[in-house]
């Protein structure tokens, strides 16, 4: 009885660093935005929801069309404090406020034969109603019928009795006076305009109204 005894104790003198060291307090790891559950294996987002910390950290961000607003920060935004950057790596937008995000949007930029040029830029004009294209659009037959959907009115044929209807570009915002610009448009999830800043229809009207002349514009 007595050696089974000196045989437990001897086991937890063993046993306690152990436990002791499982609860040794140590610097905490850097929370991994897209981490996942070890158990699960399902995303854990680690950051306050609401936050814009939050809103990137998500699974399916940048894909998402979900849209980030900070209403307090979007209330006080005007020409004077708004500036947008525009990421093509991530084919989103944000308009920051004196260097805060105040919005984070869906945007579509120029595809591989039209790159929208990377570069430093400002908002060189504004037009909201219904501007169209005069290079980019579609051709109609004689009857009516669309001939080419994706037309270049530089270098493709118009059908005689035909015509040439220019891409709509509503709420237009110009940033190079040889056709770039930022305006409403079609917005899928990939690189597809000619060159162009097609922003969200969500998100547009929003942006038109907080940028002004001279607004900085930042394409990456």
């Amino acid at each position: 009885m007595k050696k089974n005894l000196h045989i437990l104790q001897i086991s937890a003198l063993f046993l306690v660093p152990v436990l002791f060291s499982s609860c040794t307090p140590g610097v905490a790891p850097k929370p991994n935005p897209k981490q996942t559950s070890s158990i699960k294996g399902e995303h854990v987002n680690p950051y306050k929801k609401g936050t814009y910390a939050h809103f990137t950290a998500s699974s399916n961000y940048p894909k998402t069309y979900g849209i980030y607003r900070n209403e307090a920060l979007l209330s006080s935004s005007n020409g004077s404090n708004a500036k947008v950057i525009v990421d093509r790596s991530l084919q989103r937008a944000i308009l920051l406020n004196n260097g805060e995000v105040a919005m984070d949007y869906p945007v579509s930029t120029g595809n591989k034969n039209f790159p929208t040029p990377a570069g430093e830029y400002e908002v060189l004009e504004k037009t909201k109603a219904k501007k169209r294209s005069n290079l980019y659009g579609k051709i109609y037959d004689a009857e009516g019928t669309v001939v080419n959907s994706n037309a270049d009115s530089s270098k493709d044929t118009i059908p005689e009795g035909g015509r040439f209807e220019g891409a709509l570009m509503s709420s237009w915002m110009r940033i190079t006076w040889d056709g770039i610009g930022m305006h409403r448009g079609k917005v899928p999830r990939y690189p597809a305009s000619h060159g162009c800043i097609r922003t969200y229809y969500k998100a547009v009207d929003t942006v038109y109204d907080k940028v002004a002349i001279g607004t900085p514009v930042v394409v990456r």
